[in-house]
């Protein structure tokens, strides 16, 4: 079985924890933040959920792991709320995957 682990602030991960994730709060620096994501990606961990506001400060290290199988990285709203970047992420996905933006909203 993969292992699944949930990086962000405390209040916004914990829940996670209740479901069997392995949780880690993050409040360091964008470095600390940065050599998380790396160890728990040479770690194993197959899914990585990060928050939004977690996820802001490390784009670059994100960006590295947009295109490989194995972590696949998820941005979640934190407990502030949506910053509309995990959407943007799935969006983009979903275009480059289909050739075209299936999600647009007639407005």
């Amino acid at each position: 079985m993969h292992k699944i682990a949930v990086m962000g602030d405390k209040d916004s991960i914990l829940g996670f924890k209740a479901i069997g994730f392995d949780i880690y709060p993050t409040t360091g620096s964008k470095d600390e933040k940065a050599g998380l994501l790396n160890s728990l990606a040479e770690d194993g961990y197959a899914l990585i959920y990060i928050t939004e506001d977690t996820a802001v400060d490390i784009m670059d290290e994100i960006s590295r792991y947009r295109s490989s199988y194995f972590p696949a990285i998820i941005l979640i709203p934190g407990s502030k709320g949506s910053l509309g970047i995990g959407k943007r992420f799935v969006k983009e996905s979903i275009e480059k995957a289909v050739g075209a933006d299936i999600l647009a909203h007639n407005e």
